[in-house]
């Protein structure tokens, strides 16, 4: 079964390749995640062969077969997919606090953290924090949750016809 190594030889692996504090730092640890690889080998393996052995006597090539037959045919697999790693992605707040020294590289929800856990009001004038003591910490949470779920609900009307689809197809052995 394949998974994750874990936090520490992952950013050991980024620290020597030299990609801290750049955007590859939050790129390529999690660019193929686990589960997707075998939610993508279930859902190909309930494919009929019948399909491919049809297009190879018609004299499909390998890629003619994979653009024409699979990738169209795995269309709700792939949307789960994109759907489950833009979930992901969007509310891996942890990673940029992680691969990150410099906080003018976190990505927005790293950033939207350390204000509402840390609230470092260092770099502000004195009337700015004076206008931040009033604002309650429900504020600061509720703009967190709504900056935080705003692309989500924005893409997943357009996601969702594929999602239960993928879901039951790519995870369910008959």
């Amino acid at each position: 079964m394949l998974f994750n190594g874990g936090l520490i030889p992952s950013f050991l692996v980024v620290k020597q390749l030299g990609l801290i504090d750049t955007m590859w730092s939050l790129i390529l640890p999690t660019a193929v995640p686990v589960f997707s690889v075998i939610l993508l080998l279930n859902f190909f393996k309930q494919i009929p062969r019948s399909l491919d052995e049809a297009a190879e006597m018609d004299g499909a090539s390998q890629w003619l077969r994979l653009w024409r037959i699979y990738v169209p045919l795995s269309t709700p697999a792939i949307a789960t997919i994109l759907l489950f790693s833009l979930v992901f992605h969007w509310n891996s707040w942890f990673d940029g606090l992680i691969y990150m020294n410099n906080p003018d590289n976190y990505p927005l929800q790293s950033y939207i953290q350390t204000i509402v856990v840390q609230k470092t009001f260092s770099q502000l004038s004195r009337e700015e924090i004076m206008a931040l003591s009033t604002i309650s910490d429900k504020t600061l949470r509720s703009a967190q949750i709504f900056l935080g779920a705003l692309p989500i609900v924005v893409v997943y009307p357009f996601l969702q016809r594929f999602f239960v689809k993928g879901i039951t197809l790519g995870g369910v052995k008959e």
